[in-house]
This record gives structure tokens, sequence and C-alpha cells, in this order.
């Protein structure tokens, strides 16, 4: 049987991120071909983390800076090794390298972080998001963790674009791997527009875009409560800080839910989702969700982004705050409208997300990777040169910090103070 080791940043909560439902989508297409796989992480296991023992997944807890993970990979010997974001190919990647020189590497982006940032940083400055600045230290880490793997799934088309137009990244090492469904059935057991009622905004609560969309709502919301007095917005979200939660107000209509256990159930009986999301990357998880539970959704253009294709979006995207407030309140309204954006958004599900599209391709993809991963690279010698650099120099500064972690407590304040800057870096 063969063996799969993925590497995450964090263990899968799927029920609080979209990155977690990814994550379980990516292992349960390795679980249809038969492979053991096992989860390692160096972080810990929290009450919404997804039970992978009962999906028959081995877990391991890692340490960061030890060599512990190379006796554990070398004895483990996977033939594909997946890491879940650049940060973990940077910290693992020339240790499996290393251990493990014949593993497949694959790298699944879920975004593409540089372009979040720099996006969120363009914000920061009131510069529009066509001004971010593409070209900074966390692309140039992303870009060499893509060169150095021998295949990285991208979850947007923008962002496949993105890497082969403006950075010239190779089509042979990128492949385009969107959120997947199993089917769209979910049309025919969805609630009318009568049955549901409300405003919900949804999203992880420590995803910086998240927080700012909900800032954002605060400011719009009074001008469409002022206009439907009866109507409520409920914000959702895990792990909500203490300014999302202070702006909790029942009298102002604007109510700060927490967790929804059940994203399903909770998405049915809402009316229209409100997303005006000003930064961010790869594909939005809530907007998804909304199509396949017949939820229309008011967003940018920055939201519905690698979304639709040829096809229309199943809602609306504005370019203002007043386009936002007049788009919020038709489609909350007119019940034909209404309809339609569900139906555009059921299309898309349909036409662009079905698991059948892409699974059998990236089953294929990934079998002859497997059967001559060095006539691969041989087509990839940028990315040799820079494993080979990244052996060198990665290497030993995870060796340095291992042998800092070691020194006793009377070691100079100094040596703790660089030692530390180092290894958060690498904790990012």
């Amino acid at each position: 049987m063969k063996k799969l080791l993925i590497i995450g940043h964090t263990f899968p909560e799927p029920s609080t991120t979209a990155a977690g439902s990814r994550m379980m989508q990516l292992i349960e297409l390795f679980t249809e071909e038969n492979y053991q796989i096992t989860f390692a992480s160096t972080a810990t296991i929290s009450e919404r983390t997804e039970d992978l023992a009962n999906n028959k997944i081995s877990v391991k807890n890692i340490l960061l800076n030890d060599a512990s993970f190379d006796e554990f990979i070398k004895e483990l010997n996977p033939e594909i090794v997946l890491f879940d974001r650049y940060v973990t190919e940077e910290q693992f990647g020339w240790r499996v390298s290393e251990q493990c020189p014949n593993a497949l590497k694959i790298l699944d982006t879920e975004d593409l972080h540089f372009l979040r940032k720099a996006r969120e940083e363009a914000i920061k400055k009131n510069k529009p998001i066509s001004e971010a600045n593409l070209f900074s230290e966390i692309t140039k880490r992303e870009l060499a963790s893509i060169l150095r793997c021998d295949l990285s799934l991208i979850i947007s088309e923008y962002e496949m674009e993105l890497l082969q137009n403006t950075f010239k990244i190779s089509g042979g090492i990128l492949h385009y791997l969107p959120f997947l469904i199993e089917s769209a059935s979910e049309e025919i057991q969805t609630p009318s527009f009568k049955k549901r009622q409300n405003f919900i905004a949804i999203g992880n609560l420590l995803h910086a875009p998240n927080v700012d969309s909900v800032l954002q709502l605060k400011q719009l919301w009074p001008e469409i409560k002022k206009q439907i007095p009866e109507v409520e917005l409920h914000i959702y979200g895990a792990y909500a800080p203490q300014q999302i939660l202070q702006l909790n107000n029942k009298k102002e209509g604007f109510i700060i839910k927490g967790w929804a256990e059940n994203l399903e159930t909770v998405m049915k009986n809402y009316r229209v989702q409100l997303a005006p999301i000003r930064f961010g990357a790869g594909l939005k998880g809530k907007l998804f969700d909304a199509m396949r539970f017949g939820l229309p959704t008011i967003t940018t253009a920055i939201g519905a982004e690698g979304m639709c294709g040829k096809f229309t979006f199943g809602g609306a995207i504005t370019f203002s705050k007043e386009d936002f407030i007049k788009n919020a309140l038709q489609y909350y309204s007119d019940e034909n409208s209404w309809q339609q954006a569900q139906a555009d958004g059921f299309k898309i599900i349909q036409k662009r997300f079905q698991k059948e599209l892409f699974s059998k391709e990236f089953k294929r993809l990934v079998r002859k990777l497997l059967a001559d991963v060095e006539t691969h690279r041989q087509h990839n010698f940028i990315g040799q040169l820079l494993q080979h650099h990244t052996l060198q120099a990665t290497k030993y500064m995870s060796k340095w910090i291992e042998s800092k972690n070691t020194i006793q407590q009377n070691t100079s304040p100094v040596c703790f103070a660089n030692s530390n800057e180092v290894r958060d870096e690498y904790k990012q």
C-alpha cells in the first residue's frame, strides 16, 4: 500500500475554515486511491479538529527544528509528501528531500498568501487593490516553495493565470484543483424565499479578511436597517476577537452569533449573505457554500474572484458601498431577483465544481509523476537549483535554531532574542 504523509500547519477544522474543508477533500481523493495516510503537524488538536482516526488516518505530532522528524519520515518512507501551505514546505521540505529524496512533493497553496497579504497592505495604505505590491519578500518565499515542489495545487483560475503570466511559472508544475462537491442535489432541498429571513455573514474570525468584512458591515448596516426596520444581520464565525464581540447590538439588529455548528442548517435559514470582502485570495468558501445551499450573496470583485468563469454570479458583485447597499435591499425584497440568483449559483456549482470534473485527471497526474519523478524534475531545473541552495541554507539555519533550543537558562539574553526572532519567522 502506498503511503502519503501530509504535513499541516494546523490539523484540519472543516467546520470552521474553508482550508479545513479543502484538506478533507484532498484526503478523500487519496483515500479513494488506497493510500495509507499519516497527518503530521506541530499544532495541537482542538475541540473542532476533524477526527482523523475515524477516517483511518494516523496522526503524528512533530517538532519544529528538531532532528526527531528525520527519523520519523525515514522510517515512514512515504511515496508522497503533501504540504498544506508554503510555510510548512519551508520548515520541513529540506528534511523530506534529504531523508526521502524520491518522494513526490506536492504543495497545496490553499490560496496565494503573497497575493492576500499584498492586497491587505494596499487596503491599509488606502490604495486600490490594483496597486498592490506583488513583488514582496513573501512572494519570493512562496514562489521559491512552489518551484522546489514537484507539483503545486492552485485553487483559483485567477491565480493560475497570475503565476504563469506575471511570474512565468511553468504550467508543468501547477495543477488547477478547486473546491469539489459530490453532487448538486441541494437545489431540490433548499427552503423557498418566503421561508427564509434575515441577512447572514459568516467566516472564521481569526482570518483578517473576514474581520475586515465584519467591520465594513458595521458601517453599511445602518442604511440597510433603515430601509427594512424588521430585519437583522447575524454574524457567524469561530474564534471571534474582542473587537468583533463588542460590536454585538441587538437593538441595531447587528448580532454576533459565534460558531455555526451545522453550516448547512444555518445557511438555509437566511435569505441573503453579505460579504463585503476588500482583500483576500483563492476561492471564498462562504460563497461556495452559499451557492450550494441556495443562498444569494452580495459581495465584491475580490470576493467573487475565480468563482464564476463564463457564468453569472449567484447574487451581486458590487463596486461601491452604495452599490452594495442597493443590491442587498433588492435581493432581500425582490423574490424574482432572489430566485434568479439562486438558480445562477446552482448552475455554477453544477458546471464548475463537480468532483467528477477534476478527480480523475488529478489522480492520473499523480500516478504519472510517481512513475517517473526524475524526468519531471529535469524539466524544472530552476527548482532543483533552489532545492540545492535550500538544503545548504535552510538546513543549517534550522540546525542552528535546534542547537539554540538546547542552551541552558544562563545563556545571554542577546542570544535568546536572536534565536527567538529566527524561530518566530519559521513559525509563521
